[in-house]
C-alpha cells in the first residue's frame, strides 16, 4: 500500500532531521543528495521544518560560486529536551539532553531498599524534576526510561516480576501524572542496549544481531533485518527464565529463579567463586 501525503511528508522530515542530528548543518543541495530526494520536495521539507520551528538558518556555505551562498540549515537545539531515566534496583539516574543529544544537566540517587514504595517513588519522580530545571527546560518533551524487567506490549508497561522493587511499576504513572504534557515511554534495559549499538556502537554496520547481557541478571536483545524485535509477550531475549538442566527447579512466568538466570546471573557467579574459594575482597 502506497504511503498517504501526510506519511509520506512524515518520513521524509524524519529522515532528513536524523541527517542533521549526525551530520551538522546541511544546505538544501546537500539534503537532496544525502536524501536522494527531489529538490521541490527538499525545498517544501526545509520550509515545513523551519516553519515548525526545528530547523533555522545557521551560516552559508563557504563554496566559490557565483550568486549568493547556500544557507546552511540546523537544529534549533533548544526546541525541545528530552529526558532519559535509568532505573536501577538500587536508584536511579537521569540525564537531560537538547534535541543534538547535548548533555545539559544529570544526576543519580540512591533509593535504599527499606525506604517504602511511595518514598521511592517521589524521589525518583523529584529528581527528574530538579535536573530538568537545572537543564534550563520548562518542560520535557520526552522522557525515556530504562528499566530492568518485562514490558508489557499492550499497555507499555513494566510486568509483574518478583525481582524487582514495587517502585520500578509505579514509578512510570507517577512520571506521567507530575509530567502530563511529557511522553512517557519505558523499556527494557537491554533492549535499549541493542539500539545504542546498533545506532552508534558494535552493530552500526549490522541488520540482524544478538546482544548478550551479564550482569545481575541475564538477559539477550534480538534485532532481526534490522529491527528490534519484542516478541508477543515481549519476552523476546529474556534467556533468563530458560529452564536448564543443574538448577532446583523450573521457572515461573514472573520468576527467573529456577531459569538460566540461576546458573549464570552475578548472584550465582559470586556464589560457585565463593565455593572454589575465590572472592571480590582477595581481588581474584
Amino acid at each position: 500500500m502506497p504511503a498517504t501525503p501526510s506519511t509520506a511528508r512524515a518520513i521524509n522530515d524524519r529522515l532528513a532531521l536524523r541527517l542533521l542530528q549526525q551530520e551538522g548543518p546541511l544546505t538544501a543541495g546537500q539534503l537532496k543528495q544525502l536524501t536522494g530526494l527531489s529538490r521541490p520536495t527538499v525545498a517544501d521539507l526545509v520550509e515545513r521544518l523551519t516553519v515548525s520551528g526545528l530547523i533555522a538558518v545557521v551560516g552559508e556555505a563557504g563554496e566559490q560560486r557565483r550568486g549568493p551562498n547556500a544557507k546552511l540549515y540546523g537544529i534549533v537545539a533548544d526546541r525541545a529536551h528530552l529526558a532519559a531515566l535509568d532505573v536501577r534496583t538500587e536508584g536511579v539516574s537521569v540525564v537531560v539532553s537538547d534535541l543534538l543529544g547535548r548533555v545539559l544537566a544529570e544526576a543519580s540517587v540512591p533509593i535504599d531498599g527499606d525506604a517504602g514504595t511511595g518514598p521511592a517513588v517521589e524521589q525518583a519522580v523529584a529528581l527528574v524534576e530538579r535536573v530538568a530545571k537545572e537543564a534550563g527546560a520548562d518542560q520535557l518533551h520526552t522522557l525515556g526510561i530504562g528499566a530492568p524487567g518485562l514490558i508489557d506490549p499492550a499497555t507499555g508497561e513494566l510486568r509483574d516480576s518478583s525481582g524487582l522493587p514495587e517502585w520500578h511499576r509505579r514509578l512510570v504513572a507517577a512520571l506521567q501524572e507530575r509530567l502530563p504534557d511529557a511522553r512517557v515511554i519505558v523499556e527494557n534495559e537491554t533492549n535499549l542496549a541493542a539500539l545504542a549499538e546498533q545506532r552508534d556502537g558494535a552493530a552500526r554496520d549490522r541488520d540482524t544481531f544478538v546482544l548478550l547481557w551479564l550482569g545481575h541478571g541475564t538477559g539477550a536483545a534480538v534485532v532481526l533485518d534490522g529491527l528490534l524485535r519484542r516478541g508477543a509477550s515481549g519476552g523476546t531475549g529474556e534467556i533468563g527464565f530458560l529452564p536448564v538442566p543443574g538448577t532446583a527447579g523450573l521457572p515461573s512466568a514472573t520468576d527467573c529463579e529456577g531459569g538460566f538466570h540461576s546458573l549464570a546471573g552475578a548472584a550465582a557467579i559470586a556464589r560457585l567463586a565463593g565455593e572454589h574459594g575465590w572472592s571480590a575482597r582477595r581481588g581474584r
